[in-house]
């Protein structure tokens, strides 16, 4: 069993969605088989289902003055921050497939969230971040030392329809942190973000590259699949005949 693995590069976040949307077409039409997409964005914010606009907490003059689009979307959570450096994933898996976990005849989006959240938390720890979760605050969250209060380091916001997930997680790598001060990050106003590269052990400083294949192997651990690096859309799209599909 596979997941087609694409990474897309740095792209617009509308070119990801439009993206997004081919595949999961493809996903929910049995046209192609499960598929992982990893990229960046340029600096970009989301509201998602349950978002309050007041958490984006600065003027819609200042986000004009320096290019920076709000997208309204329908996966759940509130108001995230995307940008360089920030490794971005989107699952495009069917939950009635064969999942670790699976009690009935589709995995729940629930028992889905902890997957994803276990392939970033031991992610994190290649590279020395001891990662957690936290009740009730989906994501992923550093473990505090002494008195310093965790920070989340990743975020996950997701949608289902037909059985089909899209939109997925964003893990900070080297991200810029300031510009989450444009926003109450997930609407989380009493607890900071942070970054590998801020808490990576410093013998195991991460790159984007290798964090993103430090993601793809955990997610196919966590998964129990085999991750299947695709060099093109197009090849994930319109496999020659006789190329692995699921």
């Amino acid at each position: 069993m596979y997941i087609h693995l694409l990474h897309l590069g740095r792209i617009s976040y509308a070119e990801g969605l439009a993206i997004q949307q081919r595949v999961i077409a493809a996903r929910k039409q049995n046209l192609i088989g499960d598929t992982l997409l990893l990229l960046e964005h340029p600096p970009v914010l989301t509201l998602g289902r349950n978002a309050h606009r007041a958490n984006v907490i600065v003027s819609d003059e200042f986000l004009r003055q320096r290019g920076i689009e709000i997208h309204e979307i329908n996966r759940g959570g509130d108001v995230t921050y995307h940008g360089p450096g920030q490794l971005v994933g989107y699952p495009i898996v069917d939950l009635r497939g064969d999942w670790p976990g699976k009690k009935g005849p589709h995995l729940g989006p629930v028992d889905y969230v902890r997957l994803v959240e276990e392939a970033l938390i031991r992610a994190c720890g290649d590279f020395g971040v001891m990662a957690q979760r936290i009740k009730g605050s989906t994501g992923v969250w550093t473990i505090p030392g002494g008195s310093i209060q965790e920070k989340k380091i990743a975020a996950i916001g997701v949608h289902v329809s037909q059985g089909v997930t899209s939109h997925g997680f964003a893990l900070n790598v080297t991200t810029d942190l300031r510009d989450f001060g444009w926003i109450v990050p997930c609407g989380i106003a009493d607890r900071g973000v942070t970054s590998l590269e801020l808490e990576a052990d410093p013998a195991r400083q991460p790159t984007f590259e290798n964090a993103m294949n430090a993601t793809a192997r955990n997610f196919g651990r966590v998964f129990e699949r085999q991750m299947l690096w695709c060099e093109s859309l197009e090849e994930l799209l319109h496999p020659k005949e006789g190329e692995v599909k699921a």
